[in-house]
């Protein structure tokens, strides 16, 4: 349990530290190049998803992330989960979710910083961040950990 609380309030703050700095230093510049042509610091209020998709979209999103965290609450608390890195990598969703929910519920956009120009990437957040590298790490558990344990488990049944 402390691990989850770790991982949720840490994402969820250093979320809210880095878009704190990023309204207040970034909103009257604009863009700050870090590495010229390949990554600037960019304020932007994105209303919409990845992309802007579905601009405008701020009740439906804030419905959607609430069913999908109950649903990764009720995964975890059920025992779906059998491996610790798959409750890791749900943390994170679950920290960027409200770290995205939390904008999306006070001031109707996300705030927006990290531009990487080399690949032409949508502008993106801390809270992005955590729930893409949880949702890459969550995939990993289930393509490579999931059953394994419960395989063993009938193994060593099947075999007693």
């Amino acid at each position: 349990m402390l691990l989850a609380l770790s991982i949720i309030a840490g994402s969820v703050a250093l979320d809210r530290a880095v878009k704190f700095w990023a309204v207040h230093s970034l909103k009257n510049i604009g863009t700050l190049p870090v590495i010229k042509n390949v990554f600037n610091l960019t304020y932007a209020e994105n209303t919409g998803a990845a992309f802007s998709f579905m601009e405008g979209g701020r009740w439906f999103f804030i419905g959607v992330t609430v069913i999908i965290l109950a649903f990764i609450i009720v995964l975890i608390r059920r025992g779906y989960i059998k491996h610790p890195l798959g409750n890791i990598a749900l943390y994170m969703v679950i920290g960027g979710a409200v770290g995205n929910l939390i904008d999306r519920a006070r001031q109707g956009y996300v705030v927006d910083m990290f531009d990487l120009r080399i690949i032409r990437f949508a502008i993106f957040n801390v809270a992005d961040s955590f729930i893409t590298v949880g949702g890459v790490l969550f995939a990993a558990y289930i393509l490579f950990l999931h059953d394994r344990k419960e395989k063993k488990k009938e193994e060593t049944e099947d075999g007693a």
